[in-house]
């Protein structure tokens, strides 16, 4: 297990805003995490799947920030090198992104991919 402190272009990172927002949604679960996933599917081939886990594998990428953590397994993790998670929060509403530079296309609502 792989612990990630600060961004690295083979790793993915905690935006402070979603590490803020991770924070408040998880406070009163000890010890969970979100986990960001990759599953085949979605209008563009891929999309991310976020679910809150209390648990890790043992190869699991661990990515933390202000206290917040998240989990990638190591096959979503090839889909994610360098990506990182933020929190927007504007007009079209609330929500948890991934910028992707491995995308190379993606769809409006922003949770689907083609690589």
């Amino acid at each position: 297990m792989s612990e990630a402190q600060s961004p690295a272009t083979d790793a993915v990172s905690i935006s402070a805003n979603a590490a803020r927002r991770l924070n408040a949604i998880l406070k009163a679960e000890a010890g969970a995490a979100l986990r960001i996933s990759v599953k085949g599917g979605g209008c563009s081939g891929f999309q991310y799947a976020f679910d809150i886990e209390r648990s890790r594998a043992k190869d699991d990428f661990v990515a933390t920030r202000d206290g917040a953590t998240v989990l990638v397994d190591p096959v979503s993790l090839e889909m994610l090198k360098g990506a990182e998670l933020d929190f927007v929060d504007d007009l079209m509403g609330q929500s948890f992104q991934v910028r992707n530079p491995n995308a190379v296309a993606s769809c409006g609502c922003g949770v689907s991919f083609a690589v």
